[in-house]
């Protein structure tokens, strides 16, 4: 009976909830378990896309810089790093929401206790959903402003050595970027895990 009605207190079936749901309904209905692994997907995916964005931007600039100064090969490398440290970043974040997750073991019998609990796991499957929404976007401007700003270090640096260190800071905080956004979804994410057992109250 609860799994039935799980997610669905009017009892509709496929025709009523083509007639009658409106789109609150549909939105407010999709499971919880969805929202949760589709903010990991987005979470880790998209910090991975910024951070191949980057890697591409900042490779080519530094290949062709080497070209005309060998001497920058090794230490625009560090550029590479950073890039790569926003993908690890999304990896990390996607580790802890998914220790989130887990199955609900204990579902109440009574339509209200099963409202209860549905209400509570959606919030979790919310919380989950805007953290990667958060991470992956944080991540995917670090990695395009990193790279951006590498490219600009290794060809600066292939003209004028001393320009290497002064646009190294400017790559550090822009690094930085998807740090806060790693530390801002730890923090939304904080009381976002599934219960064995759904609370009563």
């Amino acid at each position: 009976m609860s799994q039935q009605i799980w997610g669905n207190p009017q009892g509709w079936d496929a025709a009523e909830w083509q007639s009658d749901a409106t789109w609150a309904d549909r939105f407010m209905y999709i499971d919880p378990y969805f929202w949760s692994y589709f903010g990991v997907a987005l979470a880790l995916a998209t910090s991975i896309i910024g951070a191949s964005w980057g890697i591409f931007v900042t490779g080519v600039s530094l290949l062709g810089s080497t070209v005309k100064a060998p001497r920058i090969r090794s230490k625009n490398l560090i550029s590479v790093i950073f890039c790569e440290a926003v993908a690890i970043y999304g990896v990390i974040m996607a580790i802890i929401m998914i220790g989130k997750i887990g199955p609900i073991e204990d579902i109440p019998t009574d339509q209200n206790g099963i409202n209860l609990c549905y209400t509570y796991a959606l919030y979790c499957g919310y919380s989950l959903f805007w953290t990667g929404v958060s991470v992956g976007l944080s991540n995917l401007i670090c990695g395009i402003a990193v790279g951006v700003t590498g490219s600009g270090c290794a060809i600066s640096d292939a003209q004028t050595p001393e320009t290497f260190v002064k646009i190294l800071v400017v790559e550090i905080f822009g690094s930085a970027l998807g740090l806060f956004g790693v530390i801002v979804g730890i923090i939304q994410c904080s009381g976002a895990t599934f219960p064995k057992v759904c609370p009563t109250s």
